[in-house]
């Protein structure tokens, strides 16, 4: 494996331009929000003066209560002893159960943390950092994690859904057998079926299937691995829901901001609502209010102001965040620093800042995960013969593409220059009809753009019947275009990385963590 190149956010034309301009610090009051060693300088002593032993007592007995059925390396067992000191931090990100960990992109997520904690170490030893995945057991949408896909097949589980994804048990391993023939001649595919029929045991929850295949993958990086559906941990918030069942804060904190983002950017990614929590039983519904009494949405369960306080103090745990509110519950019962999420994650954490003001929690540093492409070699050759770069296919291909079929085109340079032409005989005839009367200079102007649509007219006509003429080539750049953007999108967010660790093991884990970028957001392209 060899490096090709590290690819600045800021050079990809469809990377949002708000997490651009969060990046570049060009979005006021999140300055010190982005990755530098000074923010973190600041971000430790903050997060040090608002956590508390007890808080760190309970942290820790969490960690070792939720692993305690899993083998943990002794890196790990050092990594929860450590969170009882007022010298730890955790840098955090977060994932839904995605089944086998779903896209490729959720490993990466997580070397990136660890690497993180790494590096931090190095800049800050007085001080540990602990990596941690904050496992999103608590979603509902079954539909959403129920499957993964890798080059040449897609896997699916069916089980009863509508509840807490976590708590589903797993029944359905037809896929499993299906995903053996794939693998069970691939180097490393023995290895990699051996941890799916670990994780996918029938009568393991979902929560525990991915604590078992993370934990198998990364325990000696000492990763830790959190489960929010826990009522020792929501015990913690019960003031912030609570305030939030009254007051709506999280809505009005936030709305300044979510008007701001969107006036400026067009729209949030997440629109706050007026009650931002769950309800939590067989089945997980919002929680609403019609001006007397609480209800459950899409259920017959109604609670008045009275009873469903009563009902958080005893039973913290059958309240549930959604994804606005599930950040605050990760801030208050963690130590932590900063959180590495995809750029959807990192917008909707943008509406939040006033909201964690207000409730005396310090907003953590954002870091918009790396991403990662692998591409074989036979491919890049293919690239390169076209005289093109890997970069060409993160910009605007079809303008490339088009680009491409009329280059050096006789025509079209003689199009180009009759246009010119044509531009600058219009200049001086314009200068010309100034003289005379208006309605003249109006006529010469109109006549002008007739002209110049036709031009264009004939330049869009002419790359039709170039790409008809060039066919062949039109195909070869749409097959390399696919062999770069499987299914027309990013690599990462369709293969699992099953289809990378068939034939590269443990040391391919190993390779994306030493090319990991940490102090910047960078597409890494990796030859194989």
């Amino acid at each position: 494996m060899k490096t090709v190149n590290k690819i600045a956010f800021n050079d990809i034309e469809s990377i949002p331009q708000l997490v651009k301009d969060f990046l570049n610090q060009k979005i006021e009051g999140f300055e010190d929000k982005t990755f530098s060693f000074d923010n973190f300088a600041r971000q430790i002593h903050q997060k040090q003066n608002s956590f508390d032993n007890s808080q760190r007592e309970i942290i820790s007995k969490a960690f070792t209560d939720q692993l305690s059925h899993l083998e943990l390396s002794s890196k790990q067992k050092e990594n929860i002893e450590s969170l009882k000191s007022q010298n730890t931090f955790t840098i955090t990100t977060g994932h839904q159960l995605n089944l086998f960990s779903g896209s490729a992109f959720f490993v990466y997520k997580i070397l990136q943390t660890i690497k993180t904690c790494t590096n931090l170490k190095q800049k800050f030893p007085d001080f540990n950092f602990v990596p941690v995945y904050w496992m999103a057991s608590e979603d509902h949408d079954f539909a959403e994690i129920n499957h993964f896909k890798t080059e040449n097949n897609y896997y699916e589980i069916n089980e009863k859904s509508g509840g807490a994804v976590g708590r589903i048990k797993i029944n359905d391993t037809f896929f499993i057998s299906e995903f053996e023939k794939e693998f069970k001649d691939s180097i490393f595919g023995t290895e990699l079926i051996l941890m799916l029929k670990e994780a996918y045991k029938v009568g393991n929850t979902l929560t525990q299937a991915i604590q078992i295949l993370v934990n198998r993958l990364f325990s000696e990086f000492g990763l830790l691995i959190l489960d929010g559906d826990c009522r020792e941990l929501k015990n913690q918030v019960k003031e912030i829901f609570k305030d939030e069942l009254l007051h709506f804060s999280l809505n009005k904190q936030s709305k300044e901001k979510v008007d701001f983002l969107t006036e400026k950017y067009g729209k949030v990614q997440v629109n706050p609502r007026e009650i931002n929590l769950f309800y939590l039983s067989e089945i997980r519904d919002r929680i609403d209010f019609d001006g007397e009494n609480y209800f459950i949405v899409d259920t017959d369960k109604k609670f008045t102001e009275e009873k469903i306080l009563a009902e958080l103090e005893n039973y913290p745990e059958k309240f549930s965040p959604n994804a606005l509110m599930r950040p605050v519950y990760q801030e208050k019962v963690l130590p932590n620093l900063a959180y590495i999420g995809g750029n959807a994650e990192i917008m909707y954490w943008l509406e939040l800042k006033d909201y964690f003001s207000e409730i005396n929690i310090p907003f953590p540093i954002l870091i918009p995960r790396n991403s990662m492409l692998f591409i074989k070699q036979k491919t890049l050759g293919k690239i390169e013969k076209l005289d093109l770069k890997i970069e060409d296919f993160f910009q605007n291909f079809t303008k490339i593409t088009n680009a491409k079929i009329l280059e050096n085109n006789f025509i079209l340079k003689s199009l180009d220059e009759k246009e010119n032409l044509l531009i600058n005989n219009f200049s001086e005839l314009k200068k010309l009809a100034e003289t005379t009367e208006k309605s003249f200079g109006n006529m010469v102007k109109a006549e002008e753009v007739r002209q110049l649509k036709s031009f264009k007219r004939m330049k869009k006509r002419l790359l039709h019947a170039e790409k008809i003429k060039q066919k062949e080539l039109l195909e070869r750049l749409e097959m390399l275009f696919l062999n770069v953007h499987p299914a027309k999108t990013w690599q990462e967010r369709i293969f699992n990385f099953s289809v990378f660790f068939a034939d590269f093991g443990y040391s391919w884990l190993q390779s994306c963590l030493e090319e990991m970028e940490v102090e910047q957001s960078k597409l890494i392209i990796v030859a194989i």
